[in-house]
């Protein structure tokens, strides 16, 4: 791969060539946007950090609820957040040129139940599919510079109700909204090619060797390792079990938290009580992970898939289907209440803690070293750290997060967590649900249409066949929600058909975008409309590993630049339409509901981006996608290291410091 330099500063950031994308000069003044990162989630657990502290009940007990509903605090949120989104939609829409549809006075006719219902759905992928999914939310936001021009897609973000996140695509939803709701080009423009640029998305440095010390913590890499020992230690000696999912929602917060030390003091559930997240002046996030008992194996079909909001944790799967306040999710509770109920636990929910649990996966790179250490050094080292913090659940278990359970002892018949005082949660991709699907399909929320970004890692050098290129989606993640909207553990969803793998490769279903269930009358139950977004090369060649972990600015800036431009079809430049088929996705489910009839326009969009049911289980060919557009060349001296590398540093750093803490 080639690079040349480009972005290498605040203006520049922001540029992208003729040849089929945006073109931005800056509104904002960069040396202001300090002021948008300072503000964060609260310091809820201040001062005592990443330890979470008893406290007595408040006067209205937590309890568990049973999931027949929506949470209260959602549905009164939802009355505001639905009257916020009319203006962003109307401006929106107004901009997408759905010729044969007055849409001002389409809105005005609509009451605030009958307006479409949005959400959008980041996948994992590591920082592949953090730095994807983050353009993708770029060009749908309309803070981002250009991006309400003429055919621009900027207010789609403004105009959805849900944003949810899994793996790496909940790092980039849990950054944006644990530093305030801010947007990513806020972040990008802020930290590129400055002298003292900060910590937030300064991806340079691997997460497991730390942050440079010139940033907001000043930290050596041995204080960097101390830090990660010293907090997690804490919360171990105050009787909260740990695994190494908190070393690494730790590590992660140092990149992803704009506050010193990472914010061990921040917590996920502090966003409900913020006034833009109390005003709904954002989509309301969502984070996914799934539930696994120490030594089970996942498949779709078995797997109870867990939800984070600001105010919750659960699922509306029938295996549990209960949810339980956040905020207290450190208390013990039995069948539903408090143990004590002058005793609950608050700070347990630390923003990293979140963030890691939903992204266990990466634990793995602890136990990559033994693979390839030919001294023995590093595999002593690594035998250390990990059996010190695995003695109690076995080294196979590596990728589990504990938490205290808010259902023990609760719905015992279908409950398969009922009788552990410890909820076991690993990755959310684990399930092979790689994109965060299931939280937005469920009946009681009414989703319209799902802007489902698609970052998978899912080809290699022997699929499709042996000579593909690695790192793309296959459409896999689709088929699995698919599959496993059909089976028992469904519980009433609905998904729109789905083809087999095959078949995207050889219809190119995985390498742009395409609708799925388009024809509403042809689905069982009410299922939103599937706008696929699969990553495929833009600008770039962004199919890099799910385990490199180190980036350049330009290297960072570049991918979420093929976002970007996969988002908005190189501005039209593939697809001078393609604005307007995005607007014809999104008024679909309302224009069927109101018997509106489709303009010619949006007939014609469906027409050209519905998956019209045709199937070809043929044996696809090699896998290699050309670039779309004309590529962004970036130079750079320290290329993305990978796991191996990053891994031996934080394996050697944590001994190290759990010796100076000993």
């Amino acid at each position: 791969m080639k690079y040349n330099a480009i972005l290498t500063g605040a203006a520049s950031a922001a540029l992208i060539s003729s040849a089929g994308a945006r073109v931005v000069t800056p509104l904002i003044d960069p040396t202001t946007l300090g002021d948008a990162l300072a503000k964060r989630a609260f310091p809820a657990n201040a001062p005592y950090g990443y330890t979470p502290q008893t406290t007595e009940c408040p006067s209205d007990i937590p309890s568990v609820r049973r999931a027949d509903s929506l949470a209260p605090e959602e549905q009164e949120w939802l009355q505001t957040r639905r009257s916020n989104i009319v203006d962003p939609m109307r401006q929106l829409l107004g901009r997408l040129n759905i010729t044969g549809l007055d849409t001002d006075s389409y809105l005005d006719n609509l009451d605030g139940d009958g307006l479409p219902n949005i959400g959008i759905a980041l996948s994992g992928g590591g920082y592949r599919a953090m730095l994807n999914g983050a353009g993708v939310v770029e060009a749908f936001d309309s803070r981002t510079p250009g991006s309400t021009d003429e055919g621009g897609l900027g207010g789609l973000l403004q105009s959805s109700t849900y944003l949810a996140g899994l793996s790496g695509g909940n790092w980039a939803v849990g950054s944006l909204y644990t530093n305030n709701f801010t947007s990513v080009w806020s972040i990008i423009s802020e930290n590129t090619g400055a002298e003292d640029s900060g910590s937030l998305w300064q991806l340079g440095n691997s997460i497991l060797e730390g942050p440079e010390s010139d940033g907001i913590q000043l930290f050596n890499s041995v204080g960097y390792y101390a830090s990660l020992v010293d907090t997690v230690n804490n919360k171990d000696d105050a009787g909260f079990m740990i695994t190494i999912t908190d070393y690494w929602g730790r590590a992660l917060s140092y990149q992803l938290v704009n506050a010193t030390d990472g914010g061990p003091a921040y917590t996920f559930s502090s966003i409900a009580r913020q006034d833009w997240f109390t005003n709904a002046e954002a989509p309301l996030p969502l984070l996914v992970a799934d539930g696994r008992r120490p030594g089970e194996t996942l498949i779709p079909t078995n797997t109870t898939t867990f939800t984070f909001s600001p105010w919750e944790l659960g699922t509306f799967d029938p295996t549990v289907y209960a949810f339980a306040p956040l905020r207290y999710a450190g208390t013990n509770f039995s069948n539903g209440n408090p143990i004590n109920n002058d005793q609950c636990v608050v700070g347990f929910d630390n923003v990293g803690f979140v963030m890691g649990t939903s992204s266990s996966l990466f634990n793995q790179a602890l136990t990559t070293v033994n693979g390839s250490d030919t001294s023995g050094l590093l595999s002593e080292a690594l035998q250390t750290a990990v059996v010190s913090v695995l003695q109690d659940i076995g080294q196979e278990d590596y990728d589990i997060a504990f938490w205290v359970n808010p259902f023990y002892n609760y719905q015992e018949d279908t409950n398969p967590y009922a009788s552990s005082r410890q909820l076991t949660l690993v990755d959310g991709g684990e399930s092979l649900q790689n994109i965060p699907l299931n939280p937005l399909i469920q009946p009681v929320r009414e989703v319209d249409v799902i802007f489902a970004v698609d970052s998978s890692a899912d080809t290699n050098t022997s699929w499709p066949t042996s000579d593909s290129a690695a790192n793309w989606p296959d459409g896999s993640s689709l088929m699995a929600t698919y599959r496993r909207q059909q089976s028992p553990i469904g519980n009433d969803t609905a998904f729109p058909s789905i083809p087999g793998v095959n078949t995207f490769f050889n219809l190119g279903l995985n390498n742009k975008p395409v609708f799925f269930g388009c024809d509403a009358s042809n689905l069982t139950g009410s299922a939103p409309l599937i706008v696929y977004l699969p990553n495929a090369p833009y600008v770039y060649e962004s199919n890099v590993s799910t385990f490199d972990l180190a980036y350049t600015d330009a290297q960072r800036n570049a991918l979420i630049r093929n976002g970007y431009n996969g988002a908005t079809q190189g501005n039209g430049t593939l697809d001078a339409q393609w604005s307007t088929c995005v607007g014809c996705a999104i008024l679909s489910r309302s224009l069927e509901r109101t018997g509106t009839d489709v303009p010619e326009v949006c007939q014609s969009c469906f027409d050209r981006y519905c998956w019209n049911g045709t199937v070809d289980d043929s044996a696809p060919g090699t896998y290699l996608p050309e670039l779309k557009l004309e590529q962004v060349d970036i130079t750079t001296s320290g290329a993305g290291r990978t796991v191996g590398h990053s891994v031996a540093a934080l394996v050697v750093g944590l001994v190290a410091a759990l010796f100076v803490l000993a």
